[in-house]
């Protein structure tokens, strides 16, 4: 499919947005097991401001693929039956707890009352994680996406940079955490790094089940199709298919495998016991630039059925 990069700026930005609210929590049980820490609420205050930055962001993005940005919020009120309907309801749910997070830190309320809020942000983070893959994995005629593993992805992806980030920001206020935030996103990496090879695995075993001999009821073994049947471009040629050649697509799939992974790692691993704030920035900027690119070859990957059709231009 032609990827927009609208929803690859959308779901890799609010992708870290929720997993920073995630780490800005651990952060938080963190100090309240150890007495002789503190952080002070100014540093989850700023966290917060933080998340509501990169959410900001993911959203400004995904408007640039809306025909008509004005009717934006209709798309919310098919709920019963869409998944797009429920992550648009997600989004500024979890916003909106944030915010009220932000707030609490801001007033100085008690430390009991601003961790039942930040769990109430947790639970409405990977709501909004799982509303997200679904929108992608419930379409079972797009056999690459239609796997458990699309959810999984999308969580650990998300999770594991919001934890990078979150490590370069503890070195710039809270040295102590560097080590906690940089260990969760190595872990986090490392795992989505194994549930993306296995997906890549998977989806390169896929056989197609629609054929051109199915898709117009002839048996005969030898079918080919020669015109697409129309002199111009269409909707369905643009949006269907990404009209880039083999070895393009073949190079960002080594890029993303290389820089989503093995990199930031080992830059995590060296900034942790450096306390490098260049390095654990780096690491963060490295990440987020391979997840483009897998959230590219995401949308790219899959081959949707009515390309049998429309990819054959004469």
């Amino acid at each position: 499919m032609h990827p927009a990069f609208s929803v690859i700026f959308l779901t890799t930005l609010i992708g870290v947005a929720q997993g920073l609210f995630t780490a800005l929590m651990i952060g938080q049980t963190y100090e309240l097991s150890e007495s002789s820490l503190s952080f002070g609420n100014e540093f989850y205050m700023t966290g917060a401001i933080l998340v509501l930055f990169f959410m900001g962001g993911g959203l400004i993005a995904s408007f640039f693929h809306l025909g008509r940005p004005e009717r934006a919020w209709r798309s919310a009120t098919m709920w019963r039956t869409s998944w797009l309907s429920r992550e648009v309801i997600a989004i500024p749910l979890f916003m909106f707890i944030t915010f009220i997070y932000a707030y609490m830190q801001y007033t100085g309320s008690t430390t009991s009352s601003t961790l039942l809020v930040g769990l109430l942000g947790v639970i409405a983070s990977f709501i909004l994680f799982y509303c997200t893959g679904m929108i992608y994995a419930c379409l079972p005629f797009l056999r690459e996406w239609a796997t458990p593993l699309t959810i999984v992805n999308f969580i650990l992806f998300g999770t594991a940079s919001g934890f990078s980030f979150a490590a370069f920001y503890a070195a710039t206020s809270a040295p102590e955490l560097i080590g906690v935030y940089a260990s969760f996103a190595i872990v986090l990496t490392l795992m989505g790094w194994a549930t993306r090879v296995w997906t890549l695995r998977r989806n390169a075993a896929l056989k197609p089940k629609t054929t051109t001999q199915t898709a117009i009821g002839a048996q005969h073994p030898q079918v080919k199709q020669v015109s697409q049947g129309q002199m111009g471009g269409s909707y369905n040629t643009r949006e269907f298919f990404h009209h880039k050649t083999a070895a393009t697509v073949s190079k960002v799939k080594s890029a993303f495998l290389i820089l989503a992974f093995p990199v930031p790692v080992v830059l995590l691993f060296l900034g942790m016991f450096t306390d490098s704030s260049f390095l654990l920035l780096l690491a963060f900027v490295t990440q987020y630039a391979g997840l483009v690119a897998e959230r590219w070859y995401f949308f790219v990957q899959v081959n949707h059925p009515q390309n049998l059709y429309y990819q054959t231009i004469s």
